[in-house]
């Protein structure tokens, strides 16, 4: 289908960086470039919308969601409403199997490489797909599709703040906050599980805005 394709190839565009935060997506200029129709292009925009990686302007078309430390704070303050509790529910629900998948899913985040020299500067694909499988992971046991479904949502409107955040603190250890996040889960440990977790989000938060994780998002844009 050419409108998912389309689709597809304008969100790794945009999670790679190859456009900038707030940058126009013309129809016109993506339907030549793709040689596809303009409604082609627009379902696929629409999409990314929808995705959270967009926004759809009034009289003014598509654009590149913009940099906006309140934006990023208020995704943020989403996922740390959600994902604790999410996450208590899997460690009260979850099986055998679903330790297994844990520990299956740290171990690749574990070996993936973080960087790889054809991606630059940003976290690889790979490594972003793996770590949004650990997350996940982390959560399935709720063995609720419902709450997976706002899981999804709020990850993909964080994944161009976590990409961000990047270039803004270089020596966080993710690799210990993944740890410890998997030890307590394992653990049933559910009040420090949930606890890391949350402090987990902030962090990227305040990576990214250059707050500490604790301080109120502003009130401007």
């Amino acid at each position: 289908m050419l409108s998912e394709q389309v689709y597809a190839h304008l969100r790794d565009a945009i999670m790679r960086g190859e456009y900038a935060p707030g940058a126009a997506l013309k129809p016109q200029d993506l339907a030549k470039e793709r040689g596809v129709s303009l409604a082609v292009v627009r379902e696929a925009l629409v999409r990314v919308v929808g995705d959270g990686i967009a926004d759809r302007l009034p009289n003014r078309g598509f654009a590149v969601a913009a940099f906006s430390d309140r934006r990023w704070q208020e995704i943020a303050e989403a996922r740390q409403a959600i994902e604790p509790v999410v996450l208590r529910m899997s460690i009260e629900r979850g099986d055998v199997d679903w330790e297994a998948r844990v520990r299956a899913a740290h171990h690749r985040l574990t070996r993936t490489p973080v960087y790889v020299p054809e991606e630059g500067e940003h976290y690889s694909s790979a490594w972003s797909e793996a770590h949004r499988v650990f997350h996940r992971t982390l959560l399935e046991g709720c063995g609720n599709s419902v709450l997976l479904e706002a899981f999804d949502r709020t990850w993909t409107a964080s994944e161009l703040a976590r990409r961000w955040s990047t270039h803004r603190n270089p020596d966080r250890d993710g690799f210990e906050e993944h740890r410890r996040l998997e030890e307590a889960a394992l653990a049933r440990d559910a009040d420090t599980a949930a606890e890391l977790l949350a402090r987990h989000v902030a962090m990227t938060a305040a990576a990214l805005t250059g707050r500490t994780p604790h301080e109120p998002a502003p009130t401007g844009g």
